[in-house]
């Protein structure tokens, strides 16, 4: 299997990082902004960053939508779903059927 050439980059906060690919996410600025606590820091990077995108950021918000709604965002996978069930259900809350 060929490797990818990585190329170093740096972000606005003057972060160096090396990427192969054309994603622009620091990997040192994305580390410093995952929350301490709450379910969006149970979340993969990609993951949370779907969720915020579009506009869900608490548990309320995130019940209004199904799974299969969820699941259609870039970023969010397969195993992002059990954790965001859990946390839903902790609070007494579940997807929109």
């Amino acid at each position: 299997m060929a490797t990818s050439q990585k190329n170093v980059r740096t972000c606005s906060k003057g972060h160096e990082y090396y990427k192969s690919s054309d994603c622009p996410t620091c990997p040192v600025c994305e580390q410093e902004r995952k929350p301490e606590n709450g379910f969006l820091a149970l979340l993969s990077a990609p993951a949370r960053r779907a969720l915020e995108h579009n506009g869900i950021t608490t548990l309320q918000q995130l019940a209004t939508y199904s799974e299969k709604e969820i699941m259609k965002y870039h970023g969010m996978g397969p195993a992002s779903l059990p954790k965001l069930r859990a946390a839903l259900e902790e609070n007494g809350l579940s997807f929109r059927k």
